[in-house]
This record gives C-alpha cells, sequence and structure tokens, in this order.
C-alpha cells in the first residue's frame, strides 16, 4: 500500500499524492475489463425499458452523474434514490429495467433491502462494488469489482479513490454503450439543443431557411421581380431552381451590381441569364459549423442547401449562425 497522503506540511506534495492514488484506482480497473464488462454492456444494450441506477450517499453522487451521462448519450436512464424507493418510489422500476447498482461496501442496508422486490419484478441487476464477496456482489446477476488499494484520505476513510473509479467505470460503460449504439454527433446535437456543447454539434438542417422562407426563383424569373424575392427573403440572394427544385444556380446582391455596371436596361435581364452557376453547397446534415468553414474560407455569407439529387432544401446564411452563438 501507498503511503498516506498528508503530514509532510506541504499541500502540494499531498494533492499530489492524492492524484497519484486516485490515478492508481482507475488505472487498476483496466485490468478488469473482461467479459463480465462485456456481459454488463450486453445487458445495458439489450434493455427494452430504462436503466435505474441506485446508490447511497457519495455513490449517490457518482450515480446521479452516471444516469445523466447515460441520458446524454442515447440510453434513457434515471437516478434512483434507495432510500426513497423503500417508501414509495420503488414504482420507478418496471419490468424490462435494468438496475445498476452501486455500494463500494456492497452491504448498503438501503440497496439490501431492494433486492427482494428487484428479484420480484425479474429485471436484470448490475452492481458496482469494492467487496467481490459482498450481499449485493452475490445477489447481481452481474458483478463488477470496483475496489480499490487505500482511500486518497489520511485515514483511509473518506470515500475519493472508490468514488473516482466508481465515476470512472460509469463513464467506460457509457461511452462504449454509445459506440455500440452508433451514438453519432447529430444524435448529440438532438439531446442538447441549449447550451455550447448542442451549439457546437447543430445541424445545418437545424438553422436553415425552408419553405415559404426560402427565396426561389425559376431561370425564366425576370431580374425585376427576383430582386422582390431577393428583398423579401433579406438574405442577399435567391435560388434559381427548375420546376422540379434541382439547383439551376444562385443570384445574389453581388450579380447584380456587376449586372447595373455592365448591362444596359438590366431589369429585363432573366434570373438564369444572370444567375452564378454551381455554387457551392452544403448538406442539411453537415454541421452548423462545418457551414461557418466553408463561409470564412470562401468569402460568402450564405450557402444552399442540397439533398444528393441536387433538389434545393434550404439556405443557411451567416446571420443563422450569429442567431446561435457559433460566431
Amino acid at each position: 500500500m501507498s503511503k498516506r497522503p498528508g503530514g509532510s506540511g506541504d499541500p502540494v506534495a499531498t494533492a499530489r499524492e492524492v492524484l497519484e492514488i486516485e490515478a492508481r484506482a482507475i488505472s487498476d480497473l483496466i485490468g478488469r475489463l473482461d467479459a463480465t464488462f462485456l456481459r454488463a454492456l450486453d445487458a445495458l444494450y439489450t434493455c427494452k425499458g430504462r436503466v435505474v441506477v441506485t446508490g447511497l450517499g457519495k455513490s449517490g453522487i457518482i450515480c446521479k452523474k452516471i444516469a445523466a451521462t447515460l441520458a446524454s448519450t442515447g440510453t434513457p436512464a434515471l437516478f434512483l434514490h434507495p432510500a426513497e424507493a423503500v417508501h414509495g418510489d420503488l414504482g420507478m422500476i418496471v419490468p424490462g429495467d435494468v438496475v445498476l447498482a452501486l455500494s463500494n461496501s456492497g452491504e448498503t442496508a438501503e440497496l439490501i433491502q431492494l433486492l427482494e422486490q428487484i428479484k420480484r419484478l425479474g429485471v436484470t441487476l448490475i452492481s458496482m462494488t469494492g467487496n467481490i464477496s459482498s450481499t449485493l456482489a452475490s445477489q447481481s446477476d452481474i458483478h463488477l469489482h470496483i475496489g480499490v488499494a487505500q482511500e486518497a484520505c489520511p485515514m483511509d476513510l473518506v470515500p475519493t479513490a472508490s468514488t473516482t473509479a466508481s465515476l470512472a467505470l460509469g463513464d467506460a460503460l457509457a461511452i462504449a454503450l454509445a459506440e455500440k449504439r452508433g451514438f453519432r454527433e447529430e444524435d448529440f446535437a438532438a439531446l442538447h439543443p441549449a447550451g455550447r456543447l448542442g451549439r457546437k454539434v447543430l445541424t445545418v438542417g437545424k438553422v436553415m431557411h425552408r419553405d415559404k422562407a426560402l427565396p426561389r426563383v425559376t431561370p425564366d424569373t425576370l431580374i425585376k421581380d427576383a430582386i422582390y424575392v431577393m428583398s423579401a427573403g433579406r438574405l442577399g440572394m435567391t435560388t434559381v431552381c427548375d420546376s422540379g427544385m434541382k439547383l439551376c444556380g444562385i443570384v445574389t446582391d453581388g450579380d447584380l451590381r456587376r449586372l447595373m455596371e455592365h448591362v444596359p436596361d438590366p431589369l429585363r435581364q432573366r434570373a438564369g441569364d444572370v444567375m452564378t452557376k454551381n455554387p457551392v453547397t452544403i448538406d442539411a446534415a453537415e454541421l452548423a459549423t462545418a457551414a461557418l468553414r466553408i463561409m470564412e474560407e470562401r468569402h460568402i455569407t450564405a450557402l444552399v442547401v442540397v439533398d444528393a439529387s441536387r433538389r434545393v432544401e434550404g439556405v443557411v446564411h451567416l446571420h443563422d449562425l450569429w442567431r446561435t452563438q457559433l460566431v
């Protein structure tokens, strides 16, 4: 066992010892990732209901974080306080759920009280404990060992390294599970519509102008009418589409300025004669950040959104990205 932290009078040395102990606690888990871990992963993957994460005290706090991480990466999950469970909240567990229970000792009385009801419901019980011989470990369908050599406190009592190990293994389960599900950036965006993380994975399709807000004319549209469409759309451009909504080109404010400078009686020209052919386009499933990068590289303010057949689906403008605070 390593020397316990504290006693040196040097807070930096103490902090370093704490971090070393907790780092070893996580490192020790790596060698325990075996077929049992894969069984736990499969039980979570095939769960038809929710993952109910339960634990008391410091373990309960870790349980809340694990449940939140699972939920944010595509696995329906919730936290159940074990003391509240035996006083009415047990109805939160229903057939088809999987229970993930955390207890370093494996003998937490409130969790032991739940065992009979969990067995009666026939749900799968996965436990994470530091004692492979504990009641909770022995009564579980799947047990994951999170035991640590020592806690990172001078008394070896305060849950520190053990809670760190629990959290790390919970993260390992959640991320491995997300990968197994094929969880993508688009899925993350759908579950995180607010906040900076959500904005980073926001897709073009979520911010583009579409339907009635999409400026569009045909190649035969007179420029004087195209100007009206552009003014109404307030995007500084309009798409030029055929009858099947396939993209022919775009007319921009810049195209109009050049037209006015070089063509007599410019308002009698048609959109097809003035348009920029083969403009830069983007797919609706692309990230909004990718649209921003293209705009910056090309020094443009709008992108036409098309599908695989070049049918126009929308337009994304730099102003839309400003509103999402990407810029």
